[in-house]
Order: C-alpha cells, then sequence, then structure tokens
C-alpha cells in the first residue's frame, strides 16, 4: 500500500507528463494550421495562432514552475530527477517549436499571393515530416520509449539534405523572379522553421534516451573533406593526420580537383617519418562525390584562392579555405597543417577533442 507522500508525488509527475502531453498536442496542431495558413493566405488564421503562442507561453511557464516546485517539494530520487530535468529541457524545445509556428503563421502577412507550386510542395512535405517527427519524438517521451525515439532520430537525421533542394526550387523562384522578394524571403523563413522544428524533435528524442537508460546525449561527430588540386599529397596527409589524432571526433576523407592517379612518392616516404600509412590513399576527384557532400559538416579546401575550385556545396556544409602552399616540401606543409587541424578540432569539440 502506497504512502500519503508516495501518492502525492506521482499525482505532481503526472501532472507534468498531462501538462507536457498536452502542450505537443497543441504545438502539433499549430503547425498545421499555420502552414495551412500560409499556402492559403488566410491572414485571419495567421493572426489568431500568432495570438494563440502566448498561450503556449503560458503553459511552458507553468510546466517551469511545476518542475521547479515538484524538485524543491519531493527532494526526488535519480530516477524522478532525471525526468524532471528532462522535462525541463524539453520545456525550452517546446517554447521554442512555438516560436517557429507563430513566425510561420506571421508568414502569410508577408506574402502578396500564394506560393509557387513547386515551393508550396516543398511546404506541405517539410510541414508533415515536420509533425510526424515531433508526434513521434513527444510520443517516445511520454511513453519512455526509448527504440522509437532512437528509430526517428535516425528518420529525421535523413531527412535533413531535403532541405538542401528545397532551398533550390526557392533559388530558382529567385532567379525566374516569378515572385517579390520579400515573398521568397518570407516563404524561407517558412521552410527553415520546419526545418528547426525537425531539430527540435531530435532533441525531444535524445531527452527520451537520457530518461530511460540514463545515457546523455553525446558530443557531435564531425564528417571533414579535405580538397586540393590533386589529392595526391597535402589533403592525403591533413585526412590521415586527422584520422589519427582525432578518430573518435569524426569521419575525414580527401578529394582533389584535379585528382590523379596515384598519391606523390615524396608524400609516401615522409608520412611513414611521422606514423601515418599512405600506402593504401588513392586520389579521387571530388567531382565524383557531388551526391555525398551533403553528408559533410565542413569541407577544407587547402591553398590560397582554392575555394574557388570547390563545386556547389548543399546548404547545410560549410567550407574553410586555408592558406597551405601545397607545392612545398612535404615537411613543410605537414608543419603548416597539423597545428591548423588541432585548433580546428578544439573548436568543435572542445579541448577534450580525441
Amino acid at each position: 500500500m502506497s504512502s500519503h507522500y508516495e501518492e502525492r508525488l506521482q499525482r505532481d509527475l503526472d501532472w507534468i507528463s498531462e501538462l507536457v502531453g498536452r502542450v505537443g498536442i497543441q504545438l502539433v496542431e499549430t503547425i498545421h494550421d499555420a502552414v495551412a495558413a500560409v499556402l492559403s493566405l488566410n491572414k485571419q488564421v495567421a493572426a489568431e495562432l500568432v495570438i494563440g503562442d502566448y498561450t503556449i507561453n503560458r503553459q511552458t511557464r507553468e510546466l517551469d514552475r511545476l518542475c521547479h516546485a515538484f524538485v524543491a517539494r519531493h527532494l526526488p530520487s535519480a530516477g524522478h530527477l532525471r525526468y524532471v530535468s528532462s522535462v525541463l529541457r524539453l520545456n525550452i524545445a517546446l517554447e521554442r517549436i512555438g516560436d517557429y509556428a507563430a513566425t510561420i503563421a506571421r508568414t502569410a502577412a508577408q506574402l502578396s499571393e500564394t506560393p509557387p507550386a513547386a515551393v508550396g510542395r516543398d511546404i506541405e512535405m517539410m510541414a508533415e515530416q515536420s509533425r510526424r517527427t515531433l508526434s513521434d519524438a513527444l510520443k517516445s517521451f511520454q511513453d519512455r520509449d526509448a527504440s522509437l525515439a532512437q528509430a526517428t532520430k535516425s528518420a529525421a537525421t535523413q531527412f535533413v539534405p531535403y532541405f538542401d533542394r528545397v532551398f533550390n526550387d526557392l533559388v530558382k523562384e529567385g532567379e525566374a523572379k516569378t515572385r517579390p522578394m520579400k515573398d521568397l524571403f518570407a516563404l524561407m523563413a517558412t521552410l527553415n522553421r520546419l526545418e528547426r522544428v525537425i531539430h527540435q524533435a531530435k532533441n525531444v528524442c535524445e531527452e527520451t534516451v537520457f530518461v530511460v537508460t540514463g545515457q546523455a546525449k553525446g558530443e557531435k561527430s564531425f564528417q571533414i573533406l579535405y580538397v586540393d588540386d590533386a589529392n595526391s599529397g597535402a589533403s592525403q596527409i591533413a585526412e590521415h593526420f586527422t584520422t589519427k589524432a582525432f578518430p573518435n571526433s569524426g569521419r575525414y576523407m580527401s578529394a582533389g580537383w584535379n585528382a590523379v592517379e596515384n598519391t606523390a612518392s615524396e608524400y609516401l616516404s615522409f608520412a611513414e617519418t611521422v606514423g601515418l600509412d599512405l600506402s593504401t590513399a588513392w586520389p579521387t576527384d571530388i567531382n565524383t562525390m557531388k551526391e555525398q557532400l551533403d553528408q559533410f559538416d565542413l569541407v577544407i579546401a587547402l591553398g590560397k584562392g582554392s575555394r574557388a575550385n570547390l563545386p556547389k556545396l548543399p546548404f547545410h556544409t560549410a567550407s574553410l579555405e586555408w592558406d597551405i602552399n601545397t607545392t612545398d616540401t612535404p615537411e613543410a606543409v605537414y608543419r603548416q597543417l597539423t597545428p591548423m587541424v588541432r585548433e580546428l578540432m578544439e573548436q568543435l569539440r572542445g579541448e577534450h577533442a580525441s
């Protein structure tokens, strides 16, 4: 038979859980209605949704209050404390999603006419994906279903490259001058916020895993591509040094815009003196990798002015240019590269990058 204290503790937990579910359902519905307002140019509905965001804000503040009161009142054990701390972080995500929905609704007031057909289809596709991902993420949290959380996060990650194709559709509309520029910026804002909803849903999934298993979110693993002219020396050294020095921080590759057939013999010999093995390294033409470029977080062009030789990169892939004389001796190139690689990895992963 449970004690009065246990009954009150469970009642407080149930109320927190119920409010999380209520806010989550409201957000999914708001995203649907906001997108519908944009597609139909219904400015009345859009205005009502903007006003409705104040209700969501009040609910998230109440959720915050309940969580802090729970900790103060019950001094919870590890399991309950883990859940409440996750709800506090989840609450931030819910508030931001509410802001995203309000921004989408405000878009309707900025448009002069309904979106172009191709862009409208993009918005519908991203809206459906964001609602489904958010619904599944919230369900995983409510049900404490780590398997659903992992599956949802994986599905969301695979959808990310779609945003690059959506961005290209908007660029085409801009080049064709089919709409005023302010319309295109407004539509871009809508698509961007839908993408951010998917990102926040991934955060919800990570909180589910934490609640169920106690496993905290790990450090991000980075995908980096080094590029130079021939991919026969400097970029190969950069790839293999980063792989050896920071094996737990990401995945590294190299390529060239004028790739040759074999790695330069002087680099093969030098690599052995610094503990690197280039015997199985083969130059790769970056043009053969165009369909894979959206997998990389960062593309680093080696050599002054070398960024101009890169192909068009996906929206989410950033590029850097390192002023390195790739025609210098292997030892000189190595001495320039290695401190730059170390500094980059510390920026990306912190002082404990490994």
